[in-house]
């Protein structure tokens, strides 16, 4: 038997290890780049609708083909509209963008519209999702796989441009 199948063995299955309020302490600790999701959502109408939300959870995972992950919660705008629309854009802020990472942390918004309304940006050229002006870089990325992750799901995005 490897460690990791004992590790595995001896994980519980039927109760939660820690407290919500726990492991959001917990993690709350650790420092890593902040990034905005963004996408275009274009049933709204004309003019679409520009939809986005702070993510913390972004890394890269493959250089060949370049890929990366977010984790979007299942109950957000962001979930509803990825699951109707693969094409979408990361923002990677920089320090001074702290107030641009407050503005979309927040939960339950009906309209993202205002909340773009003063920020300086333009649209990515292959996805048409916006792009923050300032961000210390930015991918836009076309989704090739999601994965299901507790109340989350990961999408897996091939970089575009």
């Amino acid at each position: 038997m490897r460690d990791s199948d004992a590790v595995a063995e001896e994980a519980p299955t039927h109760r939660r290890p820690v407290s919500t309020d726990e492991f959001k302490m917990a993690l709350s600790r650790f420092a890593s780049g902040v990034t905005v999701l963004t996408a275009r959502d274009t049933s709204t109408g004309d003019p679409p609708e520009d939809v986005a939300m702070t993510a913390t959870a972004f890394m890269s995972v493959s250089l060949d083909p370049p890929l990366v992950v977010v984790s979007v919660g299942r109950e957000s705008r962001m979930f509803d509209l990825l699951a109707r629309r693969d094409q979408w854009a990361v923002s990677v802020l920089a320090e001074e963008q702290v107030h641009v990472s407050s503005r979309f942390a927040i939960p339950g918004r009906v309209s993202d519209r205002l909340l773009f309304e003063d920020l300086p940006r333009h649209l990515g050229r292959v996805t048409g999702a916006v792009i923050l002006d300032g961000a210390l870089s930015a991918v836009e990325c076309r989704t090739v796989n999601r994965i299901p992750a507790g109340d989350h799901t990961l999408m897996v995005g091939l970089v575009l441009a």
